[in-house]
């Protein structure tokens, strides 16, 4: 999700080494002589059946279960191990999940885009959607800050020609898509357009004709404060990368793509759900749509989103922090999963991230960080350092919604 300058890939994570091949093929396979294997010793068993037997010494293996969420609690399990050749290890089960979500039809220049809805800046707004597409929408009041530079802009239709939109009439009609890099905003402020009595509906597909009609007095035009999270899946000149490895495991990477499905006969798209931790250390999940600046966004294979740098110092992104070292793990980086200011439920909860890279400044003594708390700590203690990602030079932000993919 989050990445420094220096972009770290699945084949750059060290790999573990396995039990010398001297240790197999022999009689003394599998023996144990005191604290070790008989094939390691010269002369194997032989050479000590005389020798005073030794209590064998066994490393502690520290293993941790993390704080559960309510939905999650009978799917989350991690262990960690210690091995003196890779460092701690953090395996954290279900690290990648598919996560199936309802597409939405809509129009931009008269041709069709298809979309996800994962958030709301309002509450009634967040619950009508929720309802329609029966896939939650989640509350996120930080996202009315949004400066209106980083914001596109999408019409709702409250009445006329009965369709797929989400008022229950024709579908969305959008001022921008990812073709038009300089404008796009997964972020939409939301315009009702209403038909005016007497006035016979047709459907409207241009920003172009939503202008016509008002100007003919045919409808009005109501802008709302609310603010939605609807990045586009398919658009006219596009659509976003499909992974080409659509199999799922707890190894598998950032890079190449975040969706494994589009299914535009049943509406719906599939998302590789990452998990991590929210603020106070219980589980989360989000997806992956869009960031800026382009270096991360084309290794993740989502979106780029250069209006999103207009959030960098605005209360509608939240800080999210990753680790570029320590204990190895399911995190974008190779080590432990990142840690979130904010949840689902958090009235500072947004969509939109901030991402901050945490180093250990002695890598050999790193400890498992779950909390924010935990990030405070070891940074009053200077045992770590916490920076602002700048990938590029750039501003870094990430649209990751947060979500259920049980539900």
């Amino acid at each position: 999700m989050a990445l420094t300058a220096n972009y770290i890939t699945e084949a750059d994570a060290e790999k573990g080494k396995g039990v010398p091949s001297s240790s197999y093929g022999s009689k003394n396979k599998g023996i144990v002589c005191g604290d070790r294997l008989c094939s390691e010793i010269p002369g194997g068993k032989d050479a000590i059946k005389d020798e005073k037997p030794t209590a064998p010494t066994v490393p502690a293996k520290p293993s941790m279960t993390p704080p559960k969420s309510e939905k999650m609690e009978d799917k989350s399990m991690s262990s960690m191990q210690d091995n003196s050749d890779l460092g701690s290890v953090l395996k954290l089960s279900r690290a990648n999940v598919p996560a199936t979500i309802p597409l939405h039809h809509g129009f931009y220049n008269g041709g069709d885009v298809f979309y996800i809805i994962t958030d709301a800046s309002e509450q009634k707004h967040a619950d009508l959607i929720t309802e329609q597409q029966k896939w939650k929408v989640e509350l996120a009041p930080l996202l009315a800050n949004a400066p209106k530079e980083a914001l596109s802009t999408t019409y709702f239709f409250t009445n006329g020609v009965k369709g797929d939109g989400i008022h229950g009439f024709q579908g969305q009609v959008f001022t921008s898509t990812p073709a038009q890099t300089d404008t796009y905003s997964a972020l939409t402020s939301h315009v009702h357009v209403t038909w005016n009595q007497g006035v016979t509906p047709t459907v409207l597909k241009f920003e172009q004709e939503i202008m016509d009609a008002e100007k003919s007095g045919n409808v009005t035009l109501s802008p709302l404060s609310v603010v939605v999270n609807m990045p586009q899946i398919i658009w006219p000149e596009g659509q976003m990368m499909v992974k080409d490895d659509k199999t799922l495991s707890d190894d598998t990477p950032y890079g190449g793509g975040q969706i494994t499905e589009i299914n535009k006969e049943k509406m719906t798209v599939t998302f590789v759900a990452h998990r991590g931790w929210g603020p106070d250390g219980k589980s989360i999940y989000y997806i992956v749509t869009d960031a800026t600046p382009s270096g991360p966004a084309d290794m993740m294979g989502v979106t780029s989103t250069p209006t999103s740098a207009k959030l960098i110092a605005n209360s509608a992104a939240v800080d999210l922090f990753q680790f570029t070292n320590g204990i190895k793990g399911s995190g974008p980086m190779g080590f432990q999963p990142g840690i979130a200011a904010g949840a689902p439920g958090d009235a500072n909860y947004s969509p939109m991230w901030r991402i901050s890279v945490i180093d250990w400044k002695d890598p050999t003594n790193a400890a498992l960080l779950q909390t924010t708390d935990d990030i405070n700590f070891y940074t009053s203690e200077g045992k770590i350092n916490v920076n602002l990602a700048r990938p590029m030079d750039s501003d870094h932000i990430v649209n990751c919604p947060f979500i259920d993919p049980f539900q």
